[in-house]
This record gives structure tokens, C-alpha cells and sequence, in this order.
């Protein structure tokens, strides 16, 4: 394929529709695992992980909340919110939902469409 060819269909291929509700269901089944990754440091705290919002100085445990078990998250701090992992990456790797859905699908090895 050349390099013109490539770039007509990684063009085509971001035009296709995302399937955010299959990331997110693939996401949620591994949730903790990906809150350990992406903020250490944090604890559980029944069914939820808080940690410090590395978005901001953030320096106590307490207002960073995420639920494990539906995805959603708050920074009661801040009052950003989301409800689903897609959200909760866009959120924190500063990206829109279509790039963080398709960045998540990568790191999980799911296909975004």
C-alpha cells in the first residue's frame, strides 16, 4: 500500500462510527485494573477508587471519586464529572471522547468499530 493509500484509509477509518458502548462494557471489566494504572496511588473504598485528581494540585484523597462497578466519577472538588470510563480517560489524558474511546480500545485490545 503506499503512503497515499494509507492515508486514505486511516482517513476512512476515522470517519467510522465508534462503538462506545462495547469500549466502555470492555473497560468496566477490567475498571480497577486501569484506575491502578492510571492513578496511583489511589485506595478502595468499598465500591469506589479515590485518589488525587492528577488534573489539578491536588493533595488529600477524598474528592476524586470513581465508581468501579458503572464507571461513573466526579471531582467533588471541581464539579467535573462523567459517567463512564471513555469520560473518565478523555478526562484525564485531556482528549475528546472519540480519541480517548479509540485510545482505550487500543490499550484493550478491542476493536473501536
Amino acid at each position: 500500500m503506499t503512503g497515499a493509500d494509507q492515508r486514505f484509509v486511516a482517513i476512512a477509518e476515522r470517519r467510522l462510527p465508534v462503538d462506545f458502548d462495547r469500549i466502555n462494557r470492555c473497560a468496566l471489566a477490567v475498571l480497577p485494573a486501569l484506575l491502578e494504572r492510571w492513578l496511583r496511588g489511589g485506595r478502595r473504598e468499598g465500591r469506589e477508587y479515590v485518589a488525587l485528581n492528577p488534573t489539578r494540585h491536588d493533595r488529600h484523597l477524598g474528592s476524586f471519586r470513581i465508581n468501579m462497578r458503572t464507571g461513573r466519577w466526579a471531582d467533588l472538588a471541581t464539579g467535573d464529572r462523567g459517567r463512564d470510563p471513555i469520560s473518565l480517560a478523555a478526562y484525564l489524558s485531556h482528549l475528546k471522547q472519540r480519541e480517548a474511546a479509540e485510545k482505550l480500545a487500543d490499550m484493550l485490545g478491542v476493536e473501536a468499530r
